[in-house]
């Protein structure tokens, strides 16, 4: 029960893709990760995804019923992905995240492509 510095969470581990819990909000989990380069297509069936980037540029490739787009996350900015929406994060440069997601979400979906070797397909990461 005391503060945690998001900078402080992100500087205790190296792993891109692995992401960190910091706390929790009722059923909740508040993670931190850093990201650079492709994720996976993946997709959410009973849970939306929120993104806040909290350093460097995130891009989220969606596949919706209308066609496939790509939205595009300056520092700064946050973005919903609904439940249901097949989507693959992507940044370009070293990027850190936070994401709010129901503990116990897998980080690659319910339904997913391969996971690459630098994808980790966790719920999460407790911080050290």
């Amino acid at each position: 029960m005391e503060p945690i510095a998001l900078s402080a969470a992100l500087a205790s581990f190296t792993e891109p893709w692995s992401p960190r819990i910091v706390t929790a909000v009722n059923d909740y989990d508040v993670r931190v990760a850093k990201v650079e380069g492709d994720h996976v297509w993946h997709v959410h069936d009973h849970t939306d995804e929120f993104f806040l980037v909290l350093d460097g540029e995130l891009h989220i490739s969606l596949r919706e019923p209308a066609g496939e787009r790509t939205v595009v996350l300056p520092k700064g900015s946050v973005f919903t992905v609904p439940r249901g929406i097949e989507h693959k994060p992507y940044a370009p440069a070293p990027t850190a995240i936070l994401l709010f997601e129901p503990t116990g979400t897998l980080t690659v979906g319910d339904r997913h492509d391969d996971v690459p070797d630098h994808v980790d397909a966790t719920t999460g990461h407790a911080l050290r």
